[in-house]
């Protein structure tokens, strides 16, 4: 387990009268078996900055919530890497920033399918396949000035999350396609010592699926501050969550 001598106490987002999501009862119920102390609170203590925040004082929530803590500490914000320059060689199609324009443009034209979704982890629309007018309906009013990634449309077979602990793979969950399709896990365990090489968060999540072509296959990565939780136990992804909000903290601090 990580080291909670550093953290005193957690804030956990709740949806209102104690609600909690998932990810949120996930972490509240693991610390407290630990002995810390969790108070909960809703985004608009965040927004009105009515939390006594500290690099000390782990905030669990969702990503705008975070973020707005981590922005109110001065902790720099990592910027969004979906698809992390060392994890390219997994990727098996291409992938390219573009404007919401240009795929709207494409549409019309009559240009191949394309996969997009915002390259801003506030997203403003759900990523998805757009082949036909129709699918612009899904658009709404985004900008389109905004910044997505594009790649190829591809066939995937399953999809897993593996979340990662510094270098271990502490849970592999089935998200999406037939779970009964494995991953190659010598494909993942290469993957997950050249991201580390590279200078890769010391908690995150990539997720793998396997394609049409048998071939196991980066769909991307996630940052460690703000994951969604699938069937991973409350304790590992307690974890996560701790140690990356450590690393940012410490980070920042040390500046």
């Amino acid at each position: 387990m990580s080291d909670l001598s550093r953290i005193r106490m957690a804030f956990v987002e709740e949806q209102g009268n104690g609600r909690l999501c998932h990810e949120s009862s996930l972490v509240a119920r693991s610390l407290r078996d630990r002995g810390v102390d969790v108070e909960l609170f809703t985004p608009k203590k965040i927004a009105r900055r009515a939390l006594p925040l500290a690099a000390e004082t782990l905030v669990v929530g969702t990503i705008p919530v975070v973020q707005g803590a981590l922005r109110q500490l001065g902790i720099e914000i990592p910027p969004p890497d979906d698809y992390p320059e060392a994890l390219h060689a997994y990727l098996y199609r291409r992938t390219w920033r573009a404007t919401l324009r240009d795929v709207e443009f494409g549409v019309w034209e009559g240009a191949p399918a394309v996969f997009a979704k915002p390259a801003d982890r506030l997203k403003s629309f759900t990523g998805r396949v757009f082949r036909s007018t129709d699918d612009l309906y899904y658009l709404g009013a985004a900008s389109r000035r905004q910044i997505v990634w594009c790649s190829d449309v591809v066939v995937w077979r399953s999809e897993y999350r593996i979340y990662v602990l510094h270098d271990a793979i502490v849970s592999v969950d089935p998200y999406a396609g037939d779970p009964s399709v494995a991953l190659d896990f010598d494909v993942v365990r290469c993957a997950v010592a050249d991201y580390r090489a590279a200078g890769a968060p010391c908690a995150y999540a990539i997720d793998f699926g396997v394609l049409s072509d048998g071939r196991t296959a980066l769909v991307e990565a996630n940052e460690g501050y703000g994951l969604g939780a699938y069937v991973i136990d409350a304790d590992a992804y307690t974890d996560l969550l701790l140690a990356r909000w450590l690393e940012l903290s410490c980070t920042s601090m040390a500046r």
